[in-house]
């Protein structure tokens, strides 16, 4: 118990170059409050104990503005940074080493690839993946079909690869009108 406390503690150093001190992070941390508490109403969920696990989820929700149902599956080290509205329902299942901000809902049934940074509603049954996040199948079938070996694990696509072909692409364009030109003009 008191180790995963730590973890939780030594998270937020890592990923909040605001905090300062250990009691700062204890009392003035709501997604702290809100991880801490789901990690007791999940084993009490877990275990069977009617209404219980979800009065504690309610109370976190009161006192931290975080909502988590007491079924999410939460992976070690996720980090909540200023967590007011976010909603993580039932069906959520969130891996080790996620970060999530304020407004974020989850249950929708949506993969989310890692290092993903999603800014808008994913469909469900979507797989989203990428900076911007996109969207690169719904219900396991590719958006595109060039984009079908994207979800093989460690082929996420890479978008500044993807902007500096475009790039690359436009320059020849340009070059080519350019020498057609130079020709015209002799």
């Amino acid at each position: 118990m008191f180790r995963a406390i730590r973890e939780q503690i030594d998270t937020i150093f890592r990923e909040d170059p605001a905090a300062r001190s250990v009691i700062e992070v204890l009392l003035c941390y709501p997604g702290l409050h809100a991880i801490l508490l789901h990690r007791l109403a999940h084993k009490l969920y877990v275990w069977g104990v009617p209404l219980l696990p979800r009065l504690i989820s309610q109370g976190s929700r009161f006192v931290t503005g975080i909502e988590i149902h007491p079924g999410a599956k939460i992976g070690r080290r996720l980090f909540i940074d200023h967590g007011m509205g976010v909603v993580i329902g039932q069906t959520a299942e969130i891996g080790d080493d996620c970060t999530l901000y304020h407004g974020v809902t989850l249950g929708d049934w949506a993969r989310i690839g890692a290092g993903s940074v999603v800014v808008k509603p994913a469909a469900p049954h979507s797989t989203v993946v990428g900076v911007p996040g996109r969207v690169v199948s719904i219900k396991g079938v590719a958006v595109k079909d060039e984009e079908a070996a994207i979800l093989e694990h460690g082929r996420l696509p890479d978008p500044l690869e993807e902007a500096l072909s475009s790039l690359g692409e436009r320059v020849a364009r340009l070059e080519e009108e350019l020498r057609a030109a130079r020709q015209a003009a002799r």
